[in-house]
């Protein structure tokens, strides 16, 4: 469900309101000495970091891809705002489980204590977080969890993407008017998130009762544009008849999508992933009928706090290896405006979750 504004305002203060009697109280930067003395008596601990001064984080996504581009400047603005050691985003040049395990290596060899990793292989991953963790350094799995529901970093913060998945189906179902033909574009097809989108959509095409037919998922063009390009090209000069829906569950081809459709003409209906600005200029001229956007900026403003807390033994998970939802958001021309503000409402939410639910703080 997307917030109106009033409701995120709402939301909002409901969130900054209840801080005051959380588990894992978060204090605001003007709380003073009787905070502290009350939260003293009642025997709970302040996930408001102490000093971060001496935690150095790491923020390392699987390879080069613009999803990752926000991490950067949320990385920036919690070293700043938390006055941590330092926070650095750093990345292969290649999608290689091996080279990604070579850099987290020489991050930690130059001192870096702390990292928030999107694995390449969602299969082996686990045995990266289990050896970061036997080196005393906290580690958190952002933008994607291990496969197969175990995962041994601290907590992992991550899209719900069959979720994500499921409700671009829907939005693009329903601009189809609830029936025809749907292709499905999405990533690397061993990659287990691609796998949930795929049941995500397939959910969504079930619930149509037989109105809607799923024609073709069609995997591994996410790699760069002009691959992602070709293929969409490929799909409307064989098939762009037949089709009266494409969900894109992964960026390159939701740009390429998008762009496809407004050159040729093409009548099918568009849902894409991602707010790039080609995407939100196309929802606003109306090529593109939908979007949805995730949370980049949520999952590495919250992980670097929720890092910082761990390295710092200021708390620690009462669950390790917790699983969080950072959050997805339908964007249609009616809120294309607006959006963000239900992001934001998000992220603010999440650090109340963490702070109550997750983290244990002494």
């Amino acid at each position: 469900m997307i917030l109106r504004r009033s409701a995120v305002s709402a939301v909002a203060t409901v969130a900054l309101l209840a801080l005051a009697s959380t588990a894992c109280t978060v204090k605001s930067s003007d709380d003073t000495g009787p905070a502290d003395t009350a939260t003293a008596k009642t025997g709970k601990g302040s996930a408001e970091l102490a000093d971060g001064s001496g935690t150095k984080i790491a923020l390392v996504p699987g390879g080069a891809h613009p999803y990752f581009q926000p991490w950067k400047q949320a990385g920036a603005d919690a070293k700043k705002t938390l006055k941590l050691g330092d926070v650095t985003l750093d990345e292969t040049a290649e999608w290689d489980q091996q080279k990604q395990n070579n850099l987290l290596s020489t991050l930690a060899a130059r001192g870096y204590n702390a990292f928030g990793v999107f694995g390449v292989s969602p299969t082996d991953i686990n045995t990266t977080f289990a050896d970061l963790k036997s080196q005393g350094f906290a580690v958190a799995s952002l933008g994607s969890c291990p496969a197969g529901g175990k995962n041994e970093a601290d907590f992992c913060l991550s899209t719900d993407v069959e979720l994500a998945a499921y409700k671009a189906a829907k939005a693009t179902i329903e601009a189809m008017g609830g029936k025809g033909t749907l292709v499905h574009l999405t990533g690397n097809n061993v990659d287990a998130n691609t796998q949930l989108r795929i049941k995500g959509v397939e959910k969504a095409v079930k619930e149509s009762g037989g109105k809607v037919d799923l024609l073709q998922n069609i995997t591994d063009i996410d790699k760069d544009l002009q691959t992602a390009q070709k293929a969409v090209s490929d799909l409307l000069a064989t098939k762009g008849s037949r089709i009266q829906g494409i969900v894109s569950t992964a960026y390159n081809p939701a740009v390429a999508a998008a762009e496809a459709v407004q050159e040729t003409g093409s009548k099918a209906k568009v849902v894409a992933i991602d707010d790039d600005a080609k995407i939100l200029s196309s929802i606003k001229n109306g090529s593109v009928s939908a979007t949805v956007v995730q949370n980049p900026v949520g999952q590495a403003e919250i992980g670097s706090w929720a890092l910082a807390l761990l390295q710092t033994k200021q708390c620690t998970m009462k669950q390790p290896g917790q699983i969080a939802d950072s959050g997805s958001f339908v964007v249609t021309k009616e809120n294309v405006g607006t959006y963000d503000e239900a992001r934001k409402a998000k992220t603010a939410e999440l650090k109340k979750q963490f702070a109550d639910e997750y983290l244990s703080c002494g």
